[in-house]
């Protein structure tokens, strides 16, 4: 297998990574350790999770999976840091205080002195990057983390992070985490040359578009357990199930089927062979969704494909809302 650098360094990563997102629930732990096993033995050696990810029970399974296989060092481990994971004021955020706090809980649930790769979550306007830089340059320089990076930030405000980085001399971010897929492109308008420019890595989320381009809402209605029958009919990603969206991922299972391949498996491929692009994050709930996953590892897009689907959704376009969570992005698509 081909393994491609973490941005501009020299770390190798698998051309898809194992998000953890389901461990914990609706993923029991068994299933999820499973899971984790059979990625490592499929050539996957890279992992992300995030502390708010079931209450840090995914980041609790990870940790006891690679515990229990012995493969720690064999893995590029990715957390993120932002999101509520307490009752009080400053228990979120990117502030110092809640930053230092949170590595060391992450830390001990991974159940490992260092954490590979370590992410803002989400941007906080209202906090100046150079608070959240120093704390995450100390984190850096003390051994417990590797690298940083970010994760669904505008493109100027990882252009200012980046900037601010190299006027104290602090770490700098070597990727980037942002929804992408099929249904919205928009990142290709100027997160994607900003990154290719500044050698940082985009690890997508999200590439099948949380299930619509895998045909699971083909007929408009939302299936017993999956994510849109999880989080309800008003939730932000229910929003996204557009009739320009379902359209979409008829096309794309038609063309699918010409290539002897699954939606997801075309969904999935298209992503992981876009310029720019890293290593896109999968989200297998089951076993059987992590082996459909695998069989585009180590395939190609044929360039006439790509073209083919360059005409269901344009470059740099989308009609799907997948930023519909972000406050800082104002248009929605409908």
């Amino acid at each position: 297998m081909v393994y491609r650098s973490l941005g501009r360094t020299g770390v190798q990563v698998s051309p898809l990574c194992l998000g953890a997102m389901n461990f914990g629930g609706p993923t029991n732990e068994a299933e999820s350790i499973a899971i984790i096993d059979a990625a490592i033995d499929g050539g996957i050696n890279f992992i992300d999770t995030a502390n708010v990810y079931n209450a840090g029970e995914s980041e609790r399974i990870v940790g006891e999976a690679l515990k229990r296989n012995g493969k720690r060092d064999e893995i590029v481990l990715a957390t993120k840091v932002h999101g509520v994971v307490g009752p009080g004021p400053n228990d979120r955020g990117v502030s110092r205080y809640h930053i230092i706090k949170a590595a060391e809980d992450s830390l001990r649930r991974l159940q490992t002195d260092h954490i590979d790769l370590y992410q803002i979550h989400r941007p906080v306007a209202e906090i100046p990057p150079d608070e959240t830089l120093r704390a995450l340059d100390d984190l850096v320089r003390s051994g417990k983390v590797r690298y940083i990076g970010c994760s669904t930030f505008p493109a100027w405000m990882v252009m200012e992070a980046l900037a601010t980085s190299a006027e104290l001399r602090l770490a700098r971010y070597i990727s980037e985490q942002p929804p992408y897929n099929l249904l919205d492109r928009r990142i290709e308008n100027e997160l994607v040359p900003l990154c290719q420019k500044y050698g940082l890595a985009i690890l997508p989320w999200s590439p099948l578009a949380g299930g619509i381009l895998a045909g699971r809402y083909a007929d408009g209605t939302y299936p017993q357990g999956s994510r849109a029958d999880r989080n309800g009919a008003g939730s932000p990603f229910a929003q996204r199930i557009t009739p320009k969206a379902l359209e979409a991922a008829k096309r794309v299972a038609q063309l699918a089927a010409e290539q002897g391949l699954t939606s997801s498996q075309l969904a999935l491929l298209w992503v992981k062979d876009q310029p720019g692009i890293t290593s896109p994050i999968i989200g297998p709930r089951t076993l059987e969704q992590l082996k459909e996953h695998l069989g585009v590892l180590e395939r190609t897009l044929d360039p006439a494909v790509a073209a083919a689907l360059d005409t269901v959704v344009g470059p740099g376009n989308a009609v799907s809302d997948f930023h519909n969570s972000n406050p800082w992005m104002k248009a929605r698509i409908t």
